[in-house]
């Protein structure tokens, strides 16, 4: 009977085209135990083997089996329905729908789990994520507040991913998270006030603006 290789264990070759391969196994299906094969490429023989090492400690942090499942997508919608929702309230449940369903998926939703695509997502979303082009004043970028908070969101959302060892670290910690703009407070001036509460006055106003 054959050995059973280990999970990483792999080996490296020259290929025809003058690059080096390196094929390591990576895991074995639940169901059927085949091996799953992975392979990494390198134009030296050098590069290849530091290539194939990296892959092969990757693997032994990860289930293989059940990362290869899941895109961004699908492992948000996943958190989303299982981790998430049952546990914040409506209103917060509402706007993490709106970030995964609006601001990410269209975005990234169909690369990999384990693809550092963030940093762009945000500087797309920054410049041109907002979908009712009519509000922010004419800028077409969502606020730097949204941004962030999608970030926390997403921080959330590969935290338990790694947990349940469907990658091997948290992408969002090599993201630069957005800075809170502040916005400052635009008020009037002391000498027109008098004019301000003399019109709400003549609409029957007055009391909600003078207590305001």
């Amino acid at each position: 009977m054959a050995k059973k290789r280990a999970n990483g264990e792999g080996n490296i070759r020259k290929r025809a085209d003058g690059r080096w391969e390196g094929r390591y196994t990576a895991g074995y299906h639940p169901e059927a135990g085949k091996r799953i094969i992975k392979n990494v490429l390198g134009k030296t023989q050098a590069e290849c083997k530091a290539k194939l090492s990296a892959a092969m400690e990757a693997a032994r942090g990860i289930d293989v089996s059940r990362a290869d499942e899941y895109t961004v997508a699908t492992w948000l919608r996943s958190w989303y329905e299982i981790y998430a929702k049952p546990n914040i309230r409506i209103s917060t449940a509402n706007r993490y729908q709106l970030m995964v369903e609006q601001y990410t998926i269209p975005r990234i939703g169909s690369i990999k789990l384990t693809t550092r695509d963030l940093q762009k997502l945000y500087k797309d979303l920054m410049e041109n994520g907002r979908i009712d082009r009519k509000s922010g004043h004419g800028n077409p970028g969502l606020s730097s507040t949204t941004v962030r908070s999608l970030h926390l969101m997403l921080h959330s959302a590969f935290e338990r991913a790694v947990r349940e060892r469907l990658i091997l670290r948290n992408p969002t910690e090599d993201c630069i998270a957005p800075k809170v703009q502040k916005i400052e407070m635009q008020i009037l001036p002391p000498e027109h006030i008098k004019d301000y509460l003399e019109a709400a006055d003549r609409r029957g106003l007055l009391p909600m603006f003078y207590l305001e």
